[in-house]
């Protein structure tokens, strides 16, 4: 009973120090921000890179060997991504999940599909924007490329309701879509992989560029001071160990959450002028046999129920909310904040989120108007 008191009052002196701060450093004063040029000098390093600004550029950076370009080819996948042939009742197409102007998502929880169908296990529709630049599609990361994701959505029921012989077989019975296919395809015709190559080729240029592109090319101005705050943020803390390359993202499956939580009280740490102290304990409510920190609407867990994901491309995140597989979380602070705490084991002063929100807004940009030749 004794010792039970004694490891009492230890355990309320620790929360009564956390409480008043006392695990949190004051600011270093030796601690000085990176310079706008060291700041981009140690974004190159890490790898992150602007998105092309020329088509010369950026097709030898989504270039497929399996499936070559050309203006052709690129016109024909543009025209299947917006007919509704595709659909088994003709309403709809890539189009309706994807849209350009909206951040090539459809800002939905879970995608909408043929007869009003939801996603069975409630996924929210990932970006097609840039989607190219990433090594996996999908959630679960089981398609390698766009042309291999462009044929699931096509056939699944719940979506646009197709077979690939149906597929065929209308566009076979156009004349005009006979036509192009065999200027692109020549004597190959229409085919169900076909129709995915083209789709796919013309999803290989939606590219998008804007400000953070801008400062990663030399503009000093392109980033404000809280967006450069966050971009040093953003890559000292971690979160460019899984958002990395040219598309900020979609390059491998990673566990979520890595950190459940499920005891009474945890421990915390906080991120402050450049380094990472302990900042005490927390009561965090136990979450039982919940695998997120927010409701499991569909029951998805990642691939072969692993709860691994493709990790999101966050060019545009800004644009696509709701956030997560299942859509569960309406806004991008609270998403930062998920991703801190549950990813890098983190707490996030409120603003130091809005300095990664900030940096995160700097990767809005439109697809680019390339020349395609």
């Amino acid at each position: 009973m004794r010792t039970f008191a004694i490891v009492a009052l230890i355990v309320m002196g620790l929360l009564v120090l956390y409480f008043n701060g006392f695990f949190i450093p004051p600011p270093s004063q030796s601690y000085r921000p990176p310079s706008a040029s060291e700041l981009r000098e140690e974004a190159l390093r890490r790898g992150l890179r602007p998105v092309p600004a020329t088509w010369r550029e950026a097709r030898e950076a989504v270039a497929n060997p399996n499936n070559p370009l050309n203006p052709e080819k690129i016109a024909l996948g543009q025209r299947l991504y917006f007919d509704p042939i595709l659909s088994k009742d003709r309403t709809i197409n890539c189009a309706s999940c994807h849209i350009l102007e909206e951040g090539g998502d459809d800002n939905r929880p879970t995608a909408i599909g043929y007869h009003g169908q939801p996603n069975p296990k409630h996924l929210n529709s990932p970006t097609v924007l840039n989607a190219a630049l990433a090594k996996r599609q999908f959630w679960d990361g089981r398609a390698k490329d766009v042309e291999a994701q462009a044929k699931g959505p096509i056939q699944a029921p719940f979506e646009m309701a197709m077979t690939p012989e149906e597929v065929v077989a209308r566009l076979e019975a156009r004349p005009d879509y006979v036509e192009a296919f065999a200027d692109v395809f020549g004597g190959e015709g229409i085919t169900f992989d076909h129709v995915a190559d083209a789709i796919g080729a013309y999803e290989r240029t939606l590219l998008t560029r804007g400000a953070f592109d801008r400062f990663l090319e030399g503009d000093d101005e392109a980033l404000g001071p809280e967006a450069r705050a966050g971009l040093n943020l953003f890559m000292r803390i971690g979160c460019k160990g899984c958002h990395g390359g040219m598309s900020v993202g979609g390059q491998s499956l990673q566990r979520f959450p890595l950190r459940r939580y499920n005891s009474l009280l945890v421990p915390s740490s906080r991120f402050v002028d450049g380094e990472r102290w302990f900042a005490g304990f927390r009561w965090q409510k136990p979450r039982g046999d919940e695998p997120y920190p927010f409701p499991d609407i569909g029951g998805f867990h990642g691939a072969k129920g692993q709860y691994l994901f493709r990790v999101p491309i966050l060019r545009n995140i800004t644009r696509t909310a709701p956030y997560f597989h299942n859509g569960s979380v309406e806004k991008i602070d609270e998403a930062v904040r998920i991703m801190a705490r549950h990813q890098l084991g983190l707490e996030l002063s409120d603003a130091q989120v809005q300095q990664l929100v900030a940096f995160l807004k700097s990767l809005e940009g439109d697809p680019v108007p390339y020349e395609i030749r």
